[in-house]
């Protein structure tokens, strides 16, 4: 019998509808039967989670990672071990990878911080968010190789599991994931003895100057980013980090984009300058930033109900602030599916991504 994508959601409504697929996983059990069900990772070395053949769907990804305590803190710095270790994912045999991400980014927060969050496609679980789990359907029509690498100067212990099914196709309808990350330290205006003028003057009339969270090209569908900031103003006045307004550019489209939008936590669908933690299936405020937005910041906004459709070109991008006058640091994870060949894009070196001291 020919198994292939299939019809079936992933509702309650539709789980009672009978199913052919066949479930298989790949994990870090201990193949001596032992109680060390664990890979140990020594610094530039990487672990191949998956390697697969055939067609399938890797339907479900857990991770937990562990080094000792003066690497997740350095000198008394921000912790940098999940910015030093990196997911990398090929479907199809392909050259380039088509998700290349720092892990803890990849799994919803930023600045290589964990915390108890909840999102329908990403979550981190008890304790203090040190688990790592993934929904985000991963399909491939010949073949799949995942793996984790440690570009820390220590040895890492990753403990996985890697969920999926085989199918005897995929059907050329069906695109493939994506992940990609990126950072900026944007470079803004000057703040003058105006600090209103500074937080809300000026004008941003091309859209040139934005943060870019995705740029791809081909045929697929954006479905959503993390996006982390950090404030890198030092001031005792009103400090938001806000302010600047979501455009996405479908199929090369000219400025104003069709998909315009009006505040940065307006995006990610909470009010008024949050400053409280908050997960929900789609949307979430996982590091609220404490006192004057000064401390990291990380936020989630994702399409799942509503992707964002592009037949030829994407550009999905906010302003640093209104207009563009902030200097902060921002990064963020854009996640997508589309039709392969995808534009190949390349992981920042590891010194370009720890998180700022």
């Amino acid at each position: 019998m020919t198994v292939d994508y299939g019809p079936h959601g992933s509702s309650l409504r539709d789980l009672p509808r009978l199913r052919r697929t066949r479930r298989r996983r790949a994990s870090s059990w201990d193949r001596t039967g032992g109680n060390d069900d664990r890979v140990t990772l020594r610094p530039g070395h990487a672990a191949t989670m998956l390697d697969v053949a055939d067609a399938g769907v890797v339907t479900h990804l857990w991770m937990t990672v562990a080094a000792p305590r003066t690497l997740r803190r350095p000198r008394g710095g921000p912790p940098d071990l999940l910015r030093r270790l990196v997911l990398r994912a090929w479907w199809d045999g392909e050259e380039h990878p088509s998700v290349a991400v720092p892990l803890g980014d990849f799994f919803g927060v930023g600045h290589g911080r964990t915390t108890n969050f909840v999102s329908l496609p990403l979550q981190m679980s008890p304790e203090d968010g040190k688990a790592f789990n993934c929904w985000f359907a991963m399909p491939f029509a010949a073949g799949a190789r995942m793996e984790v690498t440690n570009e820390a100067e220590t040895d890492v212990v990753v403990y996985f599991y890697v969920d999926h099914e085989e199918l005897d196709e995929v059907g050329d309808d069906v695109g493939r994931f994506h992940a990609q990350w990126r950072r900026q330290l944007t470079s803004g205006v000057r703040p003058g003895p105006s600090n209103a003028r500074y937080q809300f003057g000026g004008t941003n009339l091309t859209g040139a100057g934005n943060y870019t969270i995705l740029e791809a090209e081909g045929h697929g569908h954006y479905v959503g980013c993390v996006l982390n900031v950090q404030n890198r103003r030092r001031t005792r006045r009103w400090n938001w980090y806000g302010e600047g307004d979501d455009m996405i550019f479908i199929d090369g489209e000219e400025w104003p984009p069709t998909l315009h939008g009006t505040g940065t936590e307006d995006y990610v669908n909470t009010a008024w300058c949050p400053t409280q933690t908050y997960s929900a299936p789609y949307h979430g405020v996982t590091l609220p930033g404490g006192r004057n937005w000064r401390g990291p910041v990380s936020l989630y906004r994702f399409h799942v109900e509503d992707p964002v459709v592009f037949e030829r070109s994407i550009r999905v991008s906010i302003e640093h602030g209104h207009a563009n006058r902030r200097s902060d640091d921002w990064s963020s994870v854009a996640y997508w599916y589309q039709a392969e060949p995808h534009r190949p894009f390349a992981l920042a070196p590891v010194e370009e991504r720890l998180p700022l001291r």
